[in-house]
């Protein structure tokens, strides 16, 4: 009885607290790591994205969602196309990754007050109603993506000159279903010079001063 006391009084709470949404605007602070193959204990770099959720409510619940939950953390860049995106997002532990593969969200409406210019986060997609864990940041403008219903969450507002030194010499040589199937595992025999997330957290006031 005290069991079921327990889940009737904090069962609710729990549910709303899983199911809430994210705040308006929030910030994330991305670490790289300077040397990945050996721990990944120091940091090569950050950089913080501001993201609004008014420009993509289901896509910035999602985003905080993985940021608070810590995926992102040992993830790979796993795609850098010079002149054009960089994108990161799959879990470098394949059960996670098979967890994710199918929670996908509804797609949001696109503003026409807000494009895919540089510095722009958004999800990415393999179709209509497909957004679940991946991400890509736009290198330059991309207007073009508008029209295919690529929707930004957010955009880099401190350390740009982190995500211009992204490891770009693999172009779009690694097998994103090897990826993942095998995590980690395989970018590191395959592609070790990828860059790595250290970490991926909400920000500190310090890191977020001034943005507002």
């Amino acid at each position: 009885m005290r069991v079921l006391a327990f889940l009737l009084v904090f069962l609710p709470a729990l549910l709303l607290q899983v199911l809430a949404d994210a705040p308006a605007k929030y910030f994330v602070t991305f670490e790289t790591c300077s040397d990945p193959l050996n721990g990944c204990n120091t940091v090569a770099g950050k950089f913080v994205v501001e993201v609004n959720r008014d420009w993509s409510p289901h896509g910035a619940d999602r985003f905080y969602e993985l940021v608070t939950t810590g995926f992102f953390k040992g993830t790979r860049v796993f795609r850098v196309v010079k002149d054009f995106v960089a994108q990161w997002g799959i879990s470098g532990d394949p059960a996670t990754a098979l967890k994710w593969q199918n929670m996908d969200i509804e797609d949001d409406s696109v503003r026409s007050d807000v494009s895919n210019k540089k510095g722009y986060l958004t999800f990415a997609t393999a179709g209509p109603d497909t957004r679940t864990t991946q991400v890509f940041v736009n290198l330059k403008d991309n207007a073009f993506l508008d029209a295919q219903n690529f929707t930004p969450i957010g955009k880099v507002v401190k350390g740009w000159e982190t995500v211009e030194n992204f490891y770009d010499r693999a172009g779009g040589s690694p097998d994103q279903s090897l990826i993942q199937s095998q995590g980690n595992r395989y970018l590191d025999h395959e592609f070790p010079e990828l860059t790595t997330f250290k970490a991926a957290r909400l920000s500190t006031p310090q890191e977020s001063a001034g943005m507002n």
